[in-house]
């Protein structure tokens, strides 16, 4: 696959994961947006053996492990607007992860959480 196919695909992915929610700068402005497209978008998301879902678990899983609530925020409203989770589904993430992220990083969750579910039901 070229380069440009590859940063086509790796458009399409971005578009696709985050439910239209990000703008992708164009190419060349941020090598770091280029090689993240072309290879995290482009291959890693793309690839069939987990589903769009399993991924968007386990990245809600270690974005919590490293208390990144804006990013899990973002995350949390892409799954929401695409039909990956419920609103009772995203929830139950909260309560099952508090118990391996610990309590402090885990209640800081329901905020973003909250605020996800009435973006993406608004939206």
């Amino acid at each position: 696959m070229s380069d440009s196919e590859r940063r086509k695909r790796g458009e399409a992915t971005i578009k696709d994961v985050y439910a239209g929610d990000v703008v992708v700068p164009p190419e060349g402005a941020m090598p770091f947006a280029d090689i993240m497209l072309e290879t995290l978008f482009a291959e890693v998301w793309t690839r069939d053996v987990l589903s769009m879902r399993d991924r968007r678990l386990l990245l809600l899983g270690a974005i919590a492990a490293l208390g990144e609530q804006t990013t899990f925020g973002i995350q949390a409203k892409a799954a929401i607007k695409k039909q990956e989770l419920t609103p009772e589904q995203l929830r139950e993430v909260a309560v099952f992860l508090v118990h391996y992220v610990g309590y402090p990083r885990g209640a800081s969750l329901i905020g973003p959480i909250e605020k996800a579910i009435q973006e993406a039901e608004a939206s």
